[in-house]
C-alpha cells in the first residue's frame, strides 16, 4: 500500500484542495476534506467542484489500489444537500470489476452522516502498473 499512497500523494490538485486520504485498499478508499473559506462559492456554500474533487480523488484511490493504472472514463455526480462548513467524507466502494473496466459508488457525507452528494464512476484499467 505504500506504493499507492506515494502515487496518490502526487495528485497535486487534490493536495491543493486539501483532500486527505484516510484509508485505502483494493477496491475501496476513504478521504476527507475540511471545509475552509477557499471551498465556498458565491452563495457561501461548498462549491460543487470542491465536493467533486473529494469524490474523484477517493474514486482514483480505490480504483488504483490494485496496483494497475486505472483512469476515469465516465463519472456522474448528484448533489443532495448544501453545506457551509465542517468536514466532508467520501467513501468509495467497488461495485464491479473485470480485466478492463471497474465501477464505483462514492457517497459524500457531512459530519452528521447526511448524504451531501452521490458520485458514480467507471475506470478503464490499463496494462501499466503503478
Amino acid at each position: 500500500m505504500d506504493k499507492i499512497r506515494e502515487f496518490l500523494a502526487n495528485d497535486r490538485f487534490a493536495r491543493l484542495a486539501g483532500v486527505e486520504l484516510l484509508d485505502v485498499g483494493p477496491g475501496r478508499a476513504k478521504a476527507s476534506l475540511t471545509v475552509g473559506e477557499k471551498h465556498l462559492n458565491g452563495a457561501g456554500m461548498v462549491h460543487g467542484a470542491a465536493i467533486f474533487v473529494l469524490a474523484d480523488f477517493t474514486f482514483a484511490a480505490a480504483s488504483n489500489a490494485y496496483g494497475t493504472l486505472a483512469v476515469g472514463i465516465n463519472v456522474s455526480i448528484s448533489f443532495m444537500k448544501a453545506v457551509k462548513s465542517g468536514v466532508l467524507t467520501a467513501e468509495a466502494r467497488e461495485t464491479s470489476r473485470n480485466a478492463k473496466l471497474a465501477t464505483y459508488d462514492i457517497p459524500v457525507r457531512d459530519e452528521t452522516g447526511d448524504l451531501v452528494a452521490g458520485f458514480q464512476g467507471m475506470v478503464y484499467r490499463k496494462k501499466e502498473t503503478i
